[in-house]
């Protein structure tokens, strides 16, 4: 595996999670957390309206995974069904894109700094802390329910570049596929790069300089 020549004046890449190392679900694993919830699998859009109608308050710490679920179902679920929620849930999110992987490898043996900063619940969380790619890649995982805040607040990008150590805000680099998310480090004077998927456009933009 050939190391990444970093870009010139980059000291640390700041990426998400969901929608660059991790794979968005697939409608299989929508209606399996359905048909887990108990819930109608012919109103599969209903479910994911009630799934994310509280999501940004449990993702930043503000609602127990008890709380979560029992706004999304409307009933406190009991705690065999609780942990077969979060089971369902945390596998749902957990599958990561190999070439993101292969080239954040490659940016980690030329010795650049990665963080990992996403939005996650803290049973999530717990997870993708223990997962290898993490423990191997990361300098330092940052996570919303833990900073009790979510992107795009601009506070969590000052999280996160205290936690990189990098004082200029220009020499950090921060990924997401989500724009909003990318106007708001943006606006703090970081380098960003709005991933849509194509992992070559990521291993550009640490050999290059991006804009």
């Amino acid at each position: 595996m050939t190391p990444i020549t970093p870009t010139i004046g980059l000291d640390a890449v700041i990426l998400d999670y969901n929608g660059v190392i991790g794979l968005q679900p697939t409608t299989d694993q929508w209606l399996r957390l359905a048909r887990t919830a108990f819930w109608n699998e012919d109103d599969l859009t209903g479910f994911q309206r009630a799934f994310w109608s509280a999501r940004e308050p449990y993702d930043a710490g503000q609602l127990s995974d008890l709380a979560y679920w029992a706004q999304v179902l409307g009933y406190h679920p009991g705690p065999r069904l609780l942990r077969e929620l979060l089971a369902v849930d945390t596998a749902m999110w957990t599958t990561t894109d190999d070439r993101v992987l292969a080239v954040l490898e490659c940016a980690h043996l030329s010795g650049l700094p990665l963080f990992l900063l996403s939005n996650a619940p803290l049973h999530l969380s717990d997870v993708l802390d223990a997962s290898t790619w993490c423990r191997q890649l990361m300098t330092r995982a940052l996570y919303s329910a833990r900073l009790q805040r979510c992107k795009p607040d601009p506070a969590v990008y000052i999280d996160a570049l205290e936690a990189t150590g990098v004082r200029d805000p220009s020499r950090a680099l921060f990924v997401d596929d989500r724009a909003d998310n990318c106007q708001a480090a943006r606006r703090l004077g970081l380098r960003t790069l709005h991933y849509t998927g194509h992992s070559a456009d990521l291993e550009t933009a640490l050999v290059n300089a991006v804009g």
